[in-house]
């Protein structure tokens, strides 16, 4: 049976669009993965490291086969496809940034592995492209999107 999951989408370096658009195009290609919809991409103003240029962020919403660790390894392979490279600062530039932000209604805390994404409630860029695909949508404790957006 497969799980919807949530997986944010990010990029700053280069033509932003393009790589995120090719980065959902390589993810509908793998195999046990089915990209269902896809937000609105979002420019948006970095957070953390200040000095870089804008995102363009957005969210797509995903029905998969695969567990929760094997669904990151894809996402990591399709980062490094993409010309991720993670050795500048964190939450530094960037050309590709692919999140498992909610893997149906689980929870893990694992090595490498947290669902939901630790700081999805606090990041607007996450929780309107969220909003959007799924206005009714929970997380596993119980909070409301909607409500985590109007408080952020």
């Amino acid at each position: 049976m497969a799980i919807r999951a949530y997986v944010g989408l990010g990029s700053n370096l280069g033509d932003r669009e393009a790589t995120l658009l090719r980065a959902l195009e390589l993810l509908a290609a793998e195999p046990g993965l089915t990209v269902t919809a896809v937000s609105v991409f979002r420019d948006t103003e970095p957070v953390g490291y200040i000095e870089q240029p804008h995102f363009l962020n957005g969210v797509a919403a995903v029905d998969t086969e695969l567990s929760a660790r094997e669904l990151l390894d894809r996402l990591l392979g399709v980062e490094r496809s993409l010309g991720r490279r993670r050795n500048g600062p964190r939450f530094g530039p960037r050309t590709v940034d692919l999140d498992l932000l909610l893997y149906g209604d689980a929870t893990i805390d694992e090595a490498g592995l947290s669902v939901p994404h630790p700081r999805l409630g606090e990041r607007r860029f996450v929780l309107e492209p969220l909003a959007e695909l799924d206005p009714a949508l929970t997380l596993p404790d119980g909070r409301k999107v909607l409500d985590l957006l109007v408080q952020s």
